[in-house]
């Protein structure tokens, strides 16, 4: 690990977890997580008002466990990285607000980052510099997509993407009809491996000759899922709950790893990776790597804790965002809910970036309290 290597702090608010990640280069020092589930759970989903009011409680906690953890003072860091988009409004602003506020007060630059592209580049942690172009599965509670990046800093093209219901959101929504709580991700995967992923035939949505090759559809899985076991209670039978969930996972990921691989041999890409929570699937990182190894593909998936959201994938951007030399946002950043993963990260104006205006009303003695 070189010293001169960029050292950035993450910050990542874009659902309910508070992520606070801290990079120097590609190298991780701090992965710092809050996590508001439990308290979603209790709803049967996240609820945006309560995902932002947890942000704002663990915003500095989190930021202060990650300092430590790594060892670094935030006086030390060479840039603040949060999330600007996409996400939900309320959560995103938390961490943009709180990232303006140390970038300010430290004199450091700021880099409002594309949610989807920090997933791409989390795999730095775990395997070194990408390739280029990377070839990237993204698949999470609100996104499915295909996504080729020439380079993660400033050139992210879409190639297909779900047009209705998301794969994680899939998931969630059979764990409901079968009463297995939330989130349905964990659940579902664990379940599936007691039961027989052939037991039932459900639909792969957007396979026929005719679809869009690199799109997803999910919702017509869905709906056949849960019409599938409104029959059974219907008739007085028991759902065997194993068997449905390992057939509508084995659905899901059958799709999804078929999609990616045909993208790499289309585009000549001799590698996939795949990100996003959905990643830490078990069933879906086993078909991936067989149906690659067949292909002549090589696989890059993150270790699952770096799969999920976190504050990591944030600074990890950030941080090659440094190295590259990139424009720096201003701080007038704002919160993008709909942020278009054409756009890796939101650069300012070249003048004034990540510091002091001068109409701004801080007072200089605010920059000397906070953090010596």
């Amino acid at each position: 690990m070189a010293a001169d290597q960029p050292l950035v702090l993450g910050i990542e608010t874009s659902c309910d977890e508070t992520g606070v990640g801290i990079v120097r280069g590609t190298t991780l020092l701090a992965d710092a997580v809050a996590s508001s589930v439990d308290t979603h759970a209790r709803f049967g989903g996240v609820v945006p008002e309560i995902a932002s009011r947890a942000h704002l409680e663990a915003m500095v906690p989190t930021i202060e466990r990650a300092l430590k953890e790594a060892g670094v003072a935030a006086r030390d860091l060479d840039g603040i990285a949060v999330t600007s988009g996409p996400g939900l409004a309320g959560a995103l602003l938390v961490g943009v607000s709180a990232a303006k506020a140390y970038a300010y007060a430290l004199g450091k630059p700021l880099y409002g980052v594309n949610h989807l592209a920090s997933h791409i580049c989390v795999d730095q942690l775990e395997h070194g510099p990408l390739p280029e172009p990377t070839m990237a599965l993204l698949v999470s509670g609100g996104h499915s997509s295909l996504l080729l990046a020439p380079d993660i800093t400033s050139d992210v093209r879409p190639l297909g993407a779900t047009i209705d219901d998301a794969a994680g959101e899939a998931f969630d929504k059979i764990a409901r009809v079968l009463d297995l709580g939330f989130p349905g991700g964990p659940v579902i995967d664990r379940l599936a491996k007691e039961g027989d992923p052939a037991a039932i035939a459900f639909p792969r949505g957007l396979t026929g000759p005719r679809d869009a090759p690199y799109d997803f559809s999910f919702s017509g899985l869905k709906t056949s899922v849960a019409r599938w076991i409104e029959a059974k209670r219907a008739a007085g039978e028991e759902v065997p709950v194993r068997d449905v969930a390992a057939s509508f996972q084995e659905a899901v990921v059958d799709v999804l790893t078929r999609k990616a691989v045909r993208a790499c041999k289309d585009e000549g890409v001799d590698h996939l990776m795949i990100g996003g929570g959905v990643a830490a699937n078990s069933r879906l990182r086993a078909l991936a790597e067989e149906r690659c190894e067949r292909a002549g593909i090589r696989l890059r998936v993150p270790r699952p804790k770096l799969c999920t959201d976190n504050g990591a994938m944030v600074a990890a951007l950030g941080a090659e965002m440094v190295a590259r030399n990139r424009l720096p946002s201003d701080l007038e950043l704002s919160a993008d809910s709909s942020l278009p993963v054409t756009e890796p990260h939101v650069p300012g104006t070249a003048h004034g970036h990540g510091h002091p205006h001068d109409h701004d009303h801080v007072h200089e003695i605010s920059k000397d309290n906070l953090y010596s």
